[in-house]
């Protein structure tokens, strides 16, 4: 467990988050400093569509009625628990239940935590790529990290200081689809509804709100087939480190406070012996 500075204020300021939440001092953690795996096989696809998705997307409706029905369940004394990722220096916060509810989250590591080169690549040109995840099936929850190099057709400057949150946005979106499309193709799948900044440390840290369309029909075109996302940016190296957490829209007022505040807790480290930078044996897969 790695405690945070309690000087660090909560940058988020997406529309949902507009409820006070006490979130329970666990193991040297404090509040308002609040999410990722991955499996080492690449993950299947249908037409673009990851067969983890589906999944999810089969399992939302008939299992969303686990979780509690009435009012955000951020209301309630809310316990999160620790990850740090010692191979790509990084730490975050994530929910793990609601005691006074009886309610736990049941997260499944999908993804451990593994270097750059090794990585289940997010984009046939394999340039962004998920480093670890984690998912919760029944309540439709994913948080992953990714680590890719910025698309300097988007960030044009070499200085970060000059990279607006929404370039930042683009910049990850334009690299993350399963598809053999273009850029401009993959940033036409999401819709970013809000993107800010917020220096920590000295370091800017930059966060984002979207939705993501993907059926994995032809004809499933409900509303709720939309996954509202989350996301913090951070770069070092000349990398961006990313940290998304989302869920389908219908479950957005429930869960998103709980991502959000994942989300805010998203910090880089500075490396240990076991870090591996991404540019290091950027070919070696083992």
């Amino acid at each position: 467990m790695l405690p945070l500075s309690p000087s660090l204020s909560n940058p988020l300021c997406f529309r949902c988050q507009n409820r006070a939440v006490v979130v329970r001092k666990e193991c040297g953690l404090i509040p308002k400093a609040m999410a990722s795996s991955s499996s080492r096989t690449e993950p299947a696809f249908f037409n673009g569509f990851g067969r983890r998705d589906l999944v999810l997307f089969g399992l939302s409706s008939s299992l969303f009625g686990v979780a509690p029905s009435s009012g955000s369940l951020a209301e309630e004394e809310l316990k999160m628990a620790s990850v740090v990722d010692d191979i790509n220096a990084y730490t975050y916060l994530y929910p793990v239940g609601l005691p006074s509810k009886k309610f736990m989250f049941k997260w499944v590591e999908s993804r451990k935590p593994e270097r750059y080169s090794s990585a289940a690549p997010l984009s046939p040109d394999a340039r962004l790529r998920i480093v670890s995840e984690r998912v919760d099936i029944i309540d439709n929850l994913i948080i992953s990290v990714s680590i890719g190099p910025p698309n300097l057709q988007i960030l044009k400057s070499k200085e970060k200081s000059s990279w607006s949150a929404k370039d930042i946005a683009d910049s990850v979106l334009s690299d993350k689809s399963a598809l053999r499309v273009t850029s401009t193709q993959r940033l036409a799948e999401s819709s970013v509804l809000d993107a800010h900044s917020s220096d920590i440390n000295g370091e800017p840290y930059w966060y984002y709100e979207y939705l993501v369309r993907k059926s994995p029909t032809k004809n499933a075109q409900e509303s709720n087939l939309y996954r509202h996302y989350v996301a913090s940016t951070a770069e070092r190296d000349g990398y961006l480190y990313t940290l998304n957490a989302s869920t389908l829209s219908k479950q957005w007022t429930k869960m998103g406070p709980f991502l959000e505040k994942t989300v805010s807790s998203f910090r880089l480290l500075p490396p240990t012996e076991n870090y591996v930078p991404p540019y290091k044996d950027p070919w070696r897969f083992w």
